[in-house]
């Protein structure tokens, strides 16, 4: 049976190096994963009072609709101030609420962390993977997915570099062997 993977891509720029590497890694899933993209650039902010007057926005239901069946999540985030960008912390919002209701929990969880900056988003990667521990999400500790410099690693028509893809590879090797344990 094929696994689901959920997609989720923090930054809503057209033309994201987030948006290209979570192709990159989509393209390079093994036979028995399926990537399923997520939008979380459409999400009302979240507000505990629509939860509780159980007058729900359409959008927040379709999400936690989309993501309750998924097997997996793969997360990618750009660091905006040396965190996540806030579409991606309210996508995570809207999915643990209400209280008990959550459609994260025990879902093997991949955090990959795209910058032009030499650091790698490590800010963002570490504030995202403090968020999922509370949401109960099981999450591949290594390789580390700290792809910094990408400016210097995608030529002038969208192709990354090889011995970067081969990174990929490895990550996405390790977390189908993280994935399979925690499985078994």
């Amino acid at each position: 049976m094929t696994k689901k993977i959920g997609f989720i891509v923090g930054s809503l720029r057209t033309a994201s190096y987030n948006k290209k590497v979570a192709e990159k890694f989509a393209e390079l899933l093994p036979a028995g994963f399926e990537a399923e993209f997520i939008e979380i650039g459409n999400l009302p902010l979240y507000n505990e009072d629509l939860d509780a007057e159980n007058n729900v926005p359409v959008e927040w239901q379709a999400f936690r609709d989309q993501v309750a069946p998924l097997d997996g999540i793969f997360f990618f985030t750009p660091e905006y101030n040396r965190s996540v960008p806030a579409a991606l912390k309210n996508a995570l919002d809207v999915g643990s609420r209400p209280y008990g209701a959550s459609v994260w929990g025990g879902k093997p969880a991949l955090v990959v962390s795209v910058s032009p900056g030499g650091i790698g988003g490590f800010g963002a990667n570490h504030h995202l993977r403090q968020s999922l521990v509370f949401l109960d999400m099981p999450t591949l500790q290594q390789p580390e997915a700290y792809i910094g410099g990408i400016v210097n690693l995608v030529d002038e028509n969208g192709v990354i570099a090889e011995g970067t893809v081969n990174f990929f590879r490895t990550i996405i090797t390790k977390y189908v062997d993280f994935y399979n344990k925690l499985k078994a």
